[in-house]
């Protein structure tokens, strides 16, 4: 048609956000306590340019690890959701004060 332009709107099938651009998923599934919460550690020191880690695990003690570990690294812990074909995803929020800067 004339005198109509494109739209910039991109539709998005899935209805979840779209992640961040310093986001980052971790895929924890089928590893058993403690290493989800070793390997979230590990990634947030390797990567300081991360605003958010989406951590995916099948351990049922990650959906208590995640959330302490968030509290005493003084990150903020978003909220968790069932993944299809099982497992959870764990959001977390970085922050890049003070507390993150223990080994």
């Amino acid at each position: 048609m004339e005198g109509t332009t494109a739209s910039t709107h991109r539709f998005n099938p899935d209805p979840r956000p779209e992640p961040e651009p310093a986001a980052a998923v971790l895929d924890a599934r089928g590893l058993r306590c403690p290493l989800p919460v070793i390997r979230l550690a590990a990634l947030v020191r390797d990567r300081p340019e991360l605003t958010t880690v989406v951590v995916l695990a099948t351990d049922p003690a990650a959906a208590h690890d995640v959330p302490a570990w968030c509290r005493m690294r003084g990150h903020t812990f978003v909220g968790t959701r069932a993944e299809p074909g099982g497992g959870q995803a764990h959001e977390v929020r970085l922050s890049r004060g003070p507390a993150t800067r223990h080994p």
